[in-house]
């Protein structure tokens, strides 16, 4: 509670908390208060259990000369190498060492991301915590007996929890008009880019290796026109296999910047972010009428229709994102350079037919079965009760066909059969 409340009591907070429960100022979720409390609250990701684990001399984190501790970083946190992505526009911590020349590199797996620069003080990571959403940590590249990871104390969020993040510490992918220095031309605007994104506003100031056939995209060029930022030459960014003629790819630990590991890397961050979302909004609201039932003596476990509808409301936002609804459809056919995609769709898991929600299709839509991997993730099993069990049950009513609205209309017969089977032989709790 907000120290100010704490001069009133009884009926009065009740009624103070009633006009902040309803306030529109509660768009923007207070985390760091009650019940969130996201700055100060333990932390159990995996960066902490490797934290953890390099105090007790149970691993250790080798230092490399040419990219310091990033090779030993991925290969603990498990992230794979080709899902490796190329960002060249100054729009992150460390913004002077990166330009299209040396851009910075980013890799991830389903928890964790990972920012390098060549000659950077330190690898950046984002890392998810099952409760709290996406924490922020830095890592400096100095050799060190036992190397720490510092938690970032605010200044991540600045960015990494506003409407871009659905107003929660999350993640996200930003598309600019960038010029030959990698400085974003702002007075033209940005994108926040995911699944639902034109593929024409898609990954300005990114590198891009694969193949899209004839649509086109933002990035592999930058804005040569100061007073038309917007006048870039899409053509010359189009299908792009090698980028060794734009910079040296020697320093990285691939030379690619995947087309396919982007596409997943812009789902994934803003499905976690919705995900964060609807434990945040359940938190509260439970917190508030926790609050209000014991000043109105309510019994303890009544829930008000305020607190019932905040709830629902994220578990839509979560369903139609979580199910691809208003999915920008493919035109062309995609192939990435490396060997993300099948990487990627090797974590299975399968069910007897040998079908995954991780099979992706790349020719019309993202992937094959459209319900997202994300459903097997840890955030999504901690999600709190009352949240859950609406998203599941409203989640089985549409994959049974109960559901016709527009929002789901994308979703076929067959689609929805094929979800069903796949979420009953691979997740069998998720409906106990």
């Amino acid at each position: 509670m907000p120290d100010f409340l704490r001069l009133f009591a009884g009926p009065l907070t009740a009624l103070l908390l009633v006009a902040l429960h309803n306030s529109p100022a509660l768009a923007q979720l207070e985390f760091e208060q009650a019940p969130i409390h996201y700055g100060k609250a333990p932390t159990h990701d995996p960066v902490m259990r490797l934290q953890e684990q390099l105090e007790k001399g149970e691993v250790k984190l080798d230092y490399d000369e040419q990219r310091g501790y990033l090779p030993a970083l991925l290969q603990h946190l498990g992230i794979e190498t080709s899902s490796q992505v190329l960002v060249y526009s100054k729009t992150s911590f460390q913004l002077r060492r990166i330009a299209p020349r040396h851009p910075r590199a980013l890799y991830f797996n389903d928890e964790s991301y990972v920012g390098w620069v060549q000659q950077g003080d330190m690898v950046e990571v984002m890392t998810t915590d099952p409760e709290q959403g996406e924490i922020f940590y830095t890592l400096s590249q100095e050799p060190a007996e036992v190397p720490r990871f510092t938690r970032d104390s605010g200044r991540c969020i600045l960015c990494h929890a506003s409407s871009r993040t659905q107003r929660v510490p999350g993640g996200l992918v930003r598309s600019v008009f960038a010029d030959d220095a990698g400085q974003p031309q702002f007075s033209s605007g940005t994108f926040n880019i995911d699944h639902r994104s034109p593929f024409t506003d898609r990954w300005g100031g990114w590198y891009v290796t694969g193949t899209h056939g004839k649509m086109r995209h933002m990035g592999n060029v930058t804005s040569k026109n100061r007073r038309d930022p917007e006048a870039i030459d899409r053509e010359a960014g189009a299908n792009v296999t090698d980028l060794s003629e734009l910079f040296d790819v020697s320093p990285y630990l691939t030379p690619h910047s995947d087309i396919v590991a982007l596409m997943v890397l812009e789902h994934q961050t803003q499905m976690q972010n919705f995900i964060t979302l609807a434990s945040y909004e359940n938190r509260s609201t439970a917190h508030y009428d926790g609050i209000m039932n014991e000043a109105l003596d309510r019994p303890a476990d009544h829930v008000s229709d305020t607190s019932k509808r905040r709830v629902a409301a994220a578990g839509e936002k979560l369903l139609a994102y979580l199910l691809f609804a208003e999915e920008f459809p493919l035109t062309s056919p995609i192939q990435g350079t490396s060997t993300f995609a099948r990487d990627f769709q090797a974590k299975g898991p399968r069910d007897s037919k040998g079908r995954s929600l991780r099979d992706l299709d790349l020719q019309t839509r993202m992937f094959k079965y459209p319900c997202s991997y994300l459903i097997y993730s840890p955030a999504f099993d901690a999600l709190p009760p009352t949240v859950k069990s609406y998203v599941t049950e409203r989640l089985l009513a549409i994959l049974e066909g109960q559901d016709e609205s527009r929002t789901f209309a994308h979703l076929t017969t067959d689609d929805r059969k094929a979800i069903l089977d796949i979420l009953r032989e691979t997740k069998p709790d998720l409906w106990k």
